[in-house]
């Protein structure tokens, strides 16, 4: 079977994170979406997404086997694996009203609007999906129990330096590569997995559940609350609650992030804090690119949702439930408002465009840093991003 990974109307939802990757490539408990359906598959996957998406996130077809496409924002689990790999060409998986997968069989170049008249059955899996940035970090907890199982099944952890206080030792996993020393970590309260190469420093307090991804750090005397997961290749300091940050992004010195999701290549200056309580208690709303309005969340606790490439200088303040765009650049006092644009250049004091050859200048530093190159494809989706959201900057 060829599996791919498509993108439903879920993906609007789920913007600004989903501006610049499929769905699949969130990252919710250890591993992303689309790792997570690799590793039970037992095989790699491709993309069905938006056009200016599709030259890094490719659509690989066949003609040797069946094709299965698969909804992007589903976790997968035993049950579902199973269910997915008995379908047969023209019959589609659902869960209540939602695709959820279908096999096509050796057709090419099939759109994924045209599987009405497929056969249905009913998933009885009960799976985990997303479709809206809250419920990242909301259901991150179970997500990094299962991901726990799964990365963890059948291995032995690298045994902890003495010098650590631990609680629920049996619940701690450590990669090749990690370092731990003079911490405390309680995973009583839910799972710890440290990845490879990834470091803890002296002096951090970490309660489960929690994942630190491969060539991470937690900088001296951090305070983790899980359940939260820092991607890959992330420096965290300061003090952190059920958040979620997906890779290559830095809150490395000291000020509070919780109940929230950075995506990629973001930096939050040092002192930054975000609200993630408003003082009435009331439920918080968040702004919705395909409403284009603040909806509610049915949250009490919401803060800070991040594009990729988004960053905010020393003491920035951010209020109770507030979305940024992508490759926004934020500073000054005050706070912001709680919407704040892709490429938008200010604070408190009134925004301006971040211009693309200035944002370019610095993707291209930052990527440097980390051993990589700011490609022309990479270029050409920020580009298509600039263009598709100069209407919130008027």
């Amino acid at each position: 079977m060829n599996y791919i990974l498509f993108d439903d109307e879920f993906r609007s939802n789920l913007l600004p994170l989903t501006f610049t990757r499929p769905v699949a490539d969130i990252r919710i408990g250890i591993l992303t979406i689309r790792e997570k359906w690799e590793k039970m598959l037992d095989s790699k996957t491709s993309s069905k997404t938006q056009d200016y998406l599709s030259k890094k996130y490719p659509t690989e077809y066949t003609i040797d086997a069946d094709n299965v496409w698969i909804n992007g924002a589903f976790c997968p689990n035993e049950k579902l694996i199973e269910e997915i790999k008995s379908l047969k060409p023209n019959e589609a998986l659902m869960d209540s009203t939602i695709v959820v997968a279908v096999n096509t069989g050796d057709v090419k170049n099939f759109e994924p609007s045209n599987w009405g008249s497929f056969t249905k059955y009913e998933t009885h899996a009960k799976p985990m999906w997303i479709e809206h940035p809250w419920d990242i970090f909301s259901k991150n907890g179970d997500a990094i129990k299962a991901d726990f199982d799964l990365v963890t099944k059948g291995r032995k952890s690298l045994a902890l330096s003495k010098t650590n206080q631990v609680i629920g030792v049996e619940n701690i996993f450590v990669e090749e590569g990690a370092k731990v020393e003079c911490a405390i970590l309680n995973a009583s309260t839910g799972p710890i997995y440290i990845g490879k190469d990834a470091e803890i420093m002296e002096g951090s307090i970490v309660r489960g559940p929690f994942a630190l991804c491969e060539h991470s750090a937690l900088k001296l005397g951090a305070k983790i609350y899980g359940p939260t997961t820092i991607g890959p290749h992330s420096k965290v300091g300061g003090e952190v609650n059920n958040s979620v940050i997906i890779g290559y992004s830095n809150k490395a010195h000291d000020g509070f992030l919780g109940n929230s999701v950075l995506g990629e290549w973001c930096n939050l200056g040092a002192d930054s804090n975000n609200s993630n309580l408003k003082n009435n208690y009331a439920e918080v709303k968040l702004w919705n690119y395909n409403k284009e309005r603040f909806v509610g969340t049915g949250l009490t606790f919401c803060g800070l949702i991040m594009g990729d490439h988004s960053k905010c200088g020393i003491n920035t303040m951010f209020n109770t439930g507030t979305v940024v765009g992508v490759n926004a650049n934020i500073f000054g006092s005050g706070f912001p408002r709680n919407f704040v644009p892709s490429f938008s250049w200010g604070g408190a004091a009134g925004f301006t465009t971040y211009k693309l050859k200035d944002a370019f200048e610095v993707a291209s530093k930052v990527f440097e840093r980390r051993g990589m190159v700011f490609n022309e494809t990479e270029q050409e989706i920020l580009t298509h991003v600039f263009e598709l959201t100069e209407k919130y900057r008027k």
